[in-house]
């Protein structure tokens, strides 16, 4: 069948082009494990700063990355990928190639139930004060993967649960109510294939775990510190949550993958 010169002028969608540069591949490659800021990816990239400035520029205008400022060190500022546009970009860019191509997104797929060799994988979620951002976490680890991963959480300067967090969850169908804050260092001996911090200031401070984990950064600032009251804070904490489980779910198909390839291997 014959090409029609209409469909050979059709440009490539915007997000294709974006990743077809190999750099802005490399770099969104490292950004989806881990939230970064730019002398970590120039290491990782292996390209001078002014390169990866430049194409971190680009895919922050083309709305695929998130841009930051370290609650650490405010001179830093950590980038991330925009899971949900990504997701969205990409769908809709092989929907343009073919409708035939393109399927719906599923829920995320929890690892497989452990056998009587294998135990569940274990996650630690890490923020200061382990009173919102990591309950919400831990809690929607739980919950996706429907128990098949082992979820805690801790702080590194732990105080009381938020109000707001126990809302948000509440509202998912999810009870934080009776979370105890824990201590950092209650659980910093015990064995984790993955940690997560979500807070800048407990990535700076987090220990070396024996077990070697898979270290994991999400930039979320700290929702209490915006607004005054509990209702001036709470779209705050609607939309820490939105994102956190956003994050979980594609942790959770990442952990789900690399449990599928671990089993293949040993077939």
């Amino acid at each position: 069948m014959a090409t029609s010169t209409a469909d050979m002028a059709v440009d490539p969608p915007g997000v294709v082009r974006l990743l077809a540069h190999p750099v802005r591949w490399r770099l969104l490659r490292e950004l989806v494990r881990s939230d970064r800021t730019v002398r970590e990816l120039t290491r990782l990239v292996g390209e001078p700063q002014s390169l990866v400035s430049y194409h971190l520029r680009q895919l922050h205008d083309g709305h695929l990355v998130v841009k930051r400022r370290s609650t650490a060190d405010g001179r830093d500022a950590y980038y991330a990928v925009d899971l949900r546009r990504c997701r969205s970009d990409l769908h809709t860019s092989v929907a343009a190639l073919h409708p035939g191509l393109w399927s719906p997104t599923s829920p995320p797929s929890p690892p497989p139930p452990p056998t009587t060799s294998r135990r569940r994988p274990r996650v630690l979620f890490l923020c200061t004060g382990n009173s919102a951002r990591s309950p919400m976490a831990e809690a929607l680890a739980q919950h996706l993967s429907a128990g098949s991963i082992s979820a805690a959480s801790a702080g590194s300067h732990p105080k009381p649960l938020h109000p707001n967090a126990v809302t948000v969850m509440q509202r998912r169908g999810i009870d934080i109510s009776t979370h105890r804050p824990r201590q950092l260092d209650e659980l910093a001996s015990q064995r984790f294939e993955v940690v997560v911090t979500l807070c800048d200031r407990v990535r700076e401070v987090c220990p070396e775990f024996p077990s070697g984990p898979e270290l994991v950064h999400w930039s979320i600032p700290d929702p209490s510190l915006e607004g005054s009251t509990l209702r001036a804070s709470y779209p705050a904490f609607e939309r820490t949550a939105s994102e956190i489980q956003t994050r979980v779910g594609f942790l959770l198909d990442a952990l789900a993958h690399a449990s599928s390839q671990r089993s293949s291997d040993h077939e």
